[in-house]
């Protein structure tokens, strides 16, 4: 009976070794996983917030045109994610609206379509991201920019 449970015992000593080892070999992979999702969400939320401050920046440009320092406030305030800036700094331009977007122009000339050019501003965000560790194909620094043009005449 003795030489039974001094087996028993033998055996769960293997296989808890085994287990333990096992999960040694699996941990760095599940931590690289771990880490690099977590990178790639902060990214995202991060690219996220800069998106969501160029339109804040135009929706104030929209009420404000000629206050191109209230539309960089806008834009850096707008999502209080920290190291958001507005860059380059908000611009106002003439153009023609067009299907790859607006047309710079000179404000005289009449646009293809036979209308008279419109008034917009173009409104631009950035944000560095830091990465959590350097991960080989992961660009550094990571630029996150952001525009939007929006006519306000």
């Amino acid at each position: 009976m003795r030489i039974a449970q001094n087996v028993k015992s033998d055996a769960l000593h293997r296989l808890s070794g085994t287990a333990a080892i096992e999960f040694a070999l699996a941990m760095p992979f599940l931590l690289a996983l771990t880490v690099g999702m977590t990178e790639v969400g902060t990214a995202a939320y991060q690219a996220m917030a800069v998106k969501n401050a160029a339109e804040a920046g135009a929706v104030y440009a929209s009420q404000h045109p000629a206050d191109l320092a209230g539309i960089q406030n806008a834009v850096t305030n707008a999502t209080g994610t920290a190291g958001l800036t507005a860059t380059p700094a908000p611009t106002s331009f003439c153009g023609c609206p067009g299907a790859a977007g607006v047309t710079a122009g000179d404000c005289v000339t009449l646009c293809a379509s036979g209308s008279a050019q419109g008034h917009y501003v173009r409104v631009n965000a950035s944000l560095t991201h830091t990465k959590i560790l350097a991960f080989p194909g992961f660009p550094d620094p990571l630029v996150l920019t952001g525009h939007s043009i929006v006519r306000v005449q």
